[in-house]
């Protein structure tokens, strides 16, 4: 019973590691293919004006 657990902890730490090296390496490569792409921004959108759905007088 005791070297099913302890298979059992190994594997969990194992999944524990990759799962962290996997966040830590698709970060550093997101990281990287953003700065090759450029942001393009346009010019601010003027705000819509204000509308009344009430009774008009």
């Amino acid at each position: 019973m005791g070297f099913f657990k302890m298979i059992a902890v190994v594997v969990i730490v194992l999944f524990l590691i990759v799962a962290i090296a996997a966040c830590l390496f698709g970060r550093a490569r997101g990281r990287t293919e953003a700065t090759g792409v450029p942001q393009y921004y346009g010019p601010s959108v003027p705000p819509f004006a204000v509308q009344s759905h009430g009774p008009q007088k």
